[in-house]
């Protein structure tokens, strides 16, 4: 497909515990976004409307997720822009899950997925119900998948995405200080082993948790081509990381190198 989207990465602070505050920046984020760089896609951090408040986020999560929708099909629409929404704490027949809405450009719903893999050295597995679907959808025809952070600990579940024929992968996330130079092996070695593009939008600052002590958090939004190259990269600062998708690239790199032809699948399961 020979299509070119330009994409940007809110890289953004987040209040815990604040969800008004955090809805409030965020709106502003994505104005500064579309007037800085026209976007064709815009992507959200994890968590957003209620940072890692776990002890507290039964009382804050959105209820049914009709807040979060609301927002992101008013901007989408507003803004002529597609949204990976990163994700939200939405509550939901009495559990809480982290999720994700995707909202095209009309401000449709194209597809919510929820975080399959609980994180538990934050206690997520405690307060949060993970999900059983892989996140697969369309946006003007490029098929794409998003995970959300801890998921991308795990190459067998994106690999499972990969033989789905996505070409981008979304990765919203809210990864700590230190563990950067796995966040950058992570991302690098997802992109060249699928040989497609990914996206991947950090958090940045610091928040207190329930315990009062920090949790900091380095940002580093970064969009990778399909040979693992560096498009975009952001520091630890907010900043909008804007980078260009060359959507025919991904075909390029899988007929030059036919990893998906060549795999031999009777080895790979467990004897």
């Amino acid at each position: 497909m020979n299509k070119t989207w330009n994409v940007c990465a809110i890289q953004m602070n987040i209040r815990i515990g604040e969800p008004e505050r955090n809805v409030e920046e965020v709106i502003k984020q994505i104005e500064a976004a579309v007037a800085a760089h026209k976007p064709d896609v815009i992507v959200l951090p994890e968590m957003w409307n209620t940072g890692y408040a776990l002890d507290r986020v039964h009382e804050l999560a959105d209820e049914g997720g009709k807040q979060t929708l609301k927002l992101l099909s008013e901007l989408a629409s507003l803004h002529h822009v597609h949204i990976v929404g990163g994700s939200v704490a939405v509550k939901e027949e009495g559990q809480i899950r982290n999720r994700s809405y995707v909202v095209n450009k009309k401000g449709e719903l194209v597809h919510s997925y929820d975080k399959a893999h609980l994180f538990k050295l934050m206690d997520e597995h405690v307060y949060l119900h993970s999900g059983n679907e892989l996140g697969i959808f369309e946006l003007d025809g490029v098929k794409c998948g998003i995970i959300i952070c801890y998921d991308l600990r795990f190459p067998e579940y994106i690999r499972n995405l990969a033989l789905q024929h996505i070409e981008v992968l979304f990765v919203p996330a809210q990864w700590p200080n230190p563990r950067l130079h796995h966040w950058k092996t992570l991302l690098t070695a997802r992109a060249i082993e699928n040989q497609m593009y990914v996206v991947a939008c950090n958090r940045m600052g610091t928040s207190i948790g329930s315990d009062g002590k920090p949790t900091s958090f380095f940002g580093h939004s970064t969009i990778i081509d399909p040979w693992g190259e560096l498009i975009a990269e952001g520091d630890d600062q907010e900043r909008l990381v804007q980078g260009e998708v060359e959507i025919s690239l991904v075909q390029q790199v899988r007929s030059r190198i036919p990893v998906f032809e060549d795999r031999r699948e009777s080895l790979y399961r467990l004897q």
